[in-house]
């Protein structure tokens, strides 16, 4: 048999002990080992199966051997595919980033991926060969999913996103999509099931938040629309009043005044309004100076003062005797303080009690409102800063506002290099806000007042232009400066105001910058390059107030860069005072 054929091992190459002598020596059927391949005398290799068994004659001696072989040829590629399949499998299993399980017809976990060990802080002695409900602390153990799982083979069925949501010692609360379906390797191979397992819980809680913030904002604008009609209703009702024959001048002053207070209401709306488009942009204006933390918190009493005493409330400040100096914007800071001061007032029953209370702290100023309030619940106090949302909206409309306060504070301390912390016990135990600011350790140098003109009163017999494609405006404006004995031209478009410049020769131009046919820049450029146009006093009056529009009204030419609307008496305060230099 040696000369015609050999038979060797298809990994090691080595010979293979022949059956037909094991066959004779042991006088028993033998079968050939796994993996041999016959190789004949051409050359040519055959994977076989094997078998020899002797044949004994009447005597009972062997007299022979039967030798029997089987090409296995296309059985060892079906072989080797399926090999290959199931390694390519696992190694795509392996791989895959979402926990994966692959269970046996009794639902016993055959393998798992190292996603699904990592996911759930198992190992694979823990896990393999395990009842798929006994695994972890019997997250899977749940009747709607026993019944998919058990039909999955039995009606070849898949498992579509089921979601569980189940709490883990270790892991806290997830929310899991499973899918599953039936899979199978060849027909001889029992059927297997594969079940992948998607964590969910961070995709939830985003929607969950979007959808809360969705719903702020709805609030929010039903808030804004709510708010701006209050004012709007005292307005007309009074310019109505000023209109009907035979008012007394004390019913004049009335009504006017009623008028001044609805009008700041209005402007304090579109502030907030324009500090959400500056929080949102990341473009809210901080001009730092050195400041003395008192005179800050005395600025945001005094602001907070009448929400205080229209509450009824006792306001107790306890200050250290040392002052102390911060490098930081003193408007800002005190909106920051009266901010908190009126959530104080509005949040908490009439005849309450607010504390306001500063005290340094190694590096800091820690400075803390505090109030015996209705509190803050638990699950409102890690969103107290986030925007549009409030506490108690039927009590917060009852007082005004829109929901931004807090944001606002914690975005401006920030900006500061500070820290603020809310703190409250729940409902109707009052409410803690804590803010720490870095104090000056150097002091800065005061800043010089820069201002470019001189003289007690720049209204007084002057020539004044007032710019403003607003008719209502220009001429209001005009009628009050007027009064203040000037002589007043008005123009409502950048070539008019050009033309009435040249010819009026103004020594003070209120101007606007949104003007049609020229805008306010090129009309303060074309001044400015006149012979007698150097020395004019230029004033933006414009709804713009961003840092970027002031630097466009500098290089333009403006002297002043005011934000509309602007109170007469602070625009006389301002022209009023004499020149630095």
């Amino acid at each position: 048999l040696d000369d015609v054929f050999r038979l060797i091992n298809e990994d090691t190459r080595e010979s293979v002990e022949s059956p037909t002598v094991l066959a004779l020596r042991e006088s028993r059927r033998v079968e050939l080992a796994p993996h041999s391949l016959l190789v004949a005398r051409d050359g040519i290799e055959t994977p076989i199966d094997d078998s020899a068994a002797p044949i004994s004659n009447e005597q009972g001696f062997i007299s022979g051997v039967v030798l029997v072989f089987r090409d296995v040829t296309e059985r060892r590629k079906t072989e080797r595919a399926l090999h290959i399949a199931a390694v390519y499998a696992d190694d795509i299993i392996a791989t895959l980033r979402e926990p994966f399980l692959v269970l046996d017809g009794d639902l016993r976990v055959k393998t798992a991926n190292h996603a699904f060990y990592d996911s759930f802080h198992v190992s694979k002695e823990e896990t393999e060969n395990r009842f798929v409900y006994d695994l972890g602390n019997g997250q899977w153990d749940i009747p709607g999913l026993r019944t998919l799982l058990d039909e999955v083979l039995s009606r070849n069925q898949s498992v579509h996103d089921f979601e569980v949501v189940h709490s883990f010692p270790t892991l806290g609360r997830k929310t899991m999509l499973l899918n599953a379906r039936p899979f199978t390797i060849d027909s001889k191979q029992p059927e297997l099931i594969l079940l992948a397992v998607e964590d969910v819980t961070a995709l939830r809680e985003k929607t969950a938040e979007v959808a809360e913030a969705n719903r702020n904002k709805d609030e929010f604008l039903a808030t804004l629309a709510h708010e701006l009609r209050n004012p709007l209703a005292p307005i007309r009702n009074a310019i109505q009043y000023l209109g009907m024959a035979g008012l007394k001048e004390a019913d004049a002053t009335t009504a006017r005044d009623v008028i001044a207070r609805q009008v700041t209401v209005m402007v304090r709306l579109i502030d907030d309004l324009l500090d959400i488009s500056r929080i949102s942009t990341n473009k809210l204006d901080i001009r730092k100076e050195r400041v003395d933390l008192s005179s800050v918190m005395e600025s945001s009493v005094e602001s907070s003062r009448p929400l205080i005493q229209q509450g009824d409330h006792t306001l107790t400040i306890s200050l250290p005797p040392p002052p102390i100096h911060l490098d930081a914007d003193p408007v800002r800071l005190a909106q920051v303080f009266m901010n908190l001061l009126n959530n104080a007032a509005k949040y908490t029953k009439r005849g309450g009690r607010i504390w306001l209370s500063a005290e340094l702290e190694g590096s800091d100023a820690v400075i803390v409102v505090r109030d015996n309030g209705i509190g803050i619940s638990a699950e409102m106090l890690p969103r107290v800063f986030d925007m549009f949302t409030q506490v108690d909206r039927s009590l917060d409309r009852s007082q005004g506002g829109l929901g931004i306060g807090l944001t606002l504070v914690r975005r401006v301390v920030e900006m500061h290099d500070g820290t603020i912390e809310a703190r409250s016990a729940g409902n109707d135990m009052g409410s803690e806000f804590i803010v720490k600011i870095p104090v000056l350790i150097e002091p800065l140098k005061e800043k010089p007042v820069d201002r470019d003109i001189s003289g007690a009163h720049i209204f007084d017999g002057s020539r004044v232009l007032v710019v403003d494609d607003n008719v209502d405006s220009a001429e209001s404006l005009g009628m009050l400066l007027r009064l203040k004995g000037s002589f007043i031209r008005i123009a409502h478009d950048g070539i008019e105001a050009v033309e009435v410049a040249e010819s009026f020769r103004p020594v003070l131009v209120l101007l606007d910058i949104g003007l049609p046919k020229l805008n306010g820049y090129e009309v303060a450029r074309h001044i400015r390059n006149t012979n007698w146009g150097k020395s004019v006093v230029i004033v933006a009056l414009t709804g713009w107030g961003q840092d970027e529009d002031r630097r466009r009204s500098h290089e333009a030419g403006f002297n002043f860069h005011l934000v509309k609307p602007v109170e007469f008496k602070a625009l006389e305060d301002l022209l009023a005072v004499p020149s630095a230099d």
